[in-house]
């Protein structure tokens, strides 16, 4: 499958661009209000089209929403409230809950609860479940790793990071962190600058090359990519397909009713997941891109 993002796939005919995400043959969709840039069309990989009205809309977080480890500007924070006013909203992210807090829900405007409530988070990629329910942030559940699959996660990332000589000496915080449901690897430290983590691993090679090294010595669990200089650990089979399935599971809402926007959606990214289940994509380029397209699909969804 190729993910074609709308301006690229648009070429000389801005008017009606086409998004794909499997091979198949393009098919333009004009805009449903009239006039100007057309909005997204979009290929599943059974070749049909998705609805141009999705009831859920999802997001990644870090590079998607924001720059990584930072808060939303005011501006992501508006358009999430608009979008909710509307649709159900979920982030679902590798990080923890204390990142979606300080990075998304301690940064959105004054909102009534009614429409609070329609934001989903789902950190860890969906191993954990929280809803905001009278201005609180509740637990609709919580998986976690067992003492020994945390011990033996801890250990192989760290020996093998050493034996890479990817373990830095000066770093921004811990390396290794245990999140409940997830051991994540953060090469830089987990409050490291956004240029000194974009600067590591351009390439993702070092990334990957942990990532190997260590799914190696732990078969039993799932080793996979995640932010720009992360390796998460998590039970097997746990990625952002899981944490997408267990949200259709808890709305109700079909996964061809949602449409996921991401800056991963490249095979190796990890949100790539999402895409390869059949939810419709929308392959963002950082928190303008998605603010940009927010601007384009908020006006034609239905105030609930």
């Amino acid at each position: 499958a190729r993910v074609v993002r709308d301006d690229e796939a648009a070429g000389s005919n801005p008017v009606t661009p086409t998004y794909t995400v499997s091979d198949s043959s393009e098919a333009p969709i004009p805009s449903p209000h009239g006039g100007g840039r057309s909005l997204t069309a979009y290929h599943v990989p059974d070749g049909s089209l998705m609805t141009l009205a999705p009831r859920l809309v999802a997001f990644d977080l870090d590079d998607t929403l924001a720059p990584s480890k930072s808060a939303i500007d005011a501006r992501i924070g508006d358009l999430l409230v608009a979008l909710a006013e509307r649709v159900e909203v979920a982030i679902i992210s590798g990080g923890q809950l204390a990142q979606f807090t300080a990075q998304v829900v301690d940064r959105l405007p004054a909102a009534a609860d009614d429409v609070l409530t329609r934001l989903h988070l789902l950190p860890t990629c969906g191993t954990q479940y929280y809803r905001l329910l009278n201005g609180d942030v509740t637990t609709v559940y919580a998986r976690t790793l067992t003492d020994d699959q945390k011990e033996r996660a801890l250990r192989a990332v760290e020996e093998q990071a050493r034996r890479l000589g990817l373990w830095e000496s000066d770093t921004w915080g811990d390396i290794l962190e245990d999140r409940g449901s997830q051991i994540t690897f953060s090469a830089l430290g987990q409050k490291a600058p956004v240029d000194a983590k974009a600067a590591w691993d351009p390439t993702g090679e070092k990334k990957n090359a942990l990532r190997a090294a260590v799914a190696e010595l732990l078969p039993d669990l799932e080793v996979r990519s995640g932010g720009s200089t992360s390796v998460d650990i998590t039970e097997r089979g746990i990625d952002k397909s899981y944490g997408m399935t267990r949200l259709s599971e808890q709305t109700g809402i079909p996964l061809d009713d949602m449409l996921f926007i991401g800056d991963r959606l490249d095979p190796a990214g990890n949100d790539y997941p999402v895409l390869a289940m059949g939810v419709s994509c929308h392959a963002g380029a950082g928190w303008r891109d998605t603010a940009a397209y927010l601007e384009q699909l908020i006006p034609t969804l239905p105030l609930r």
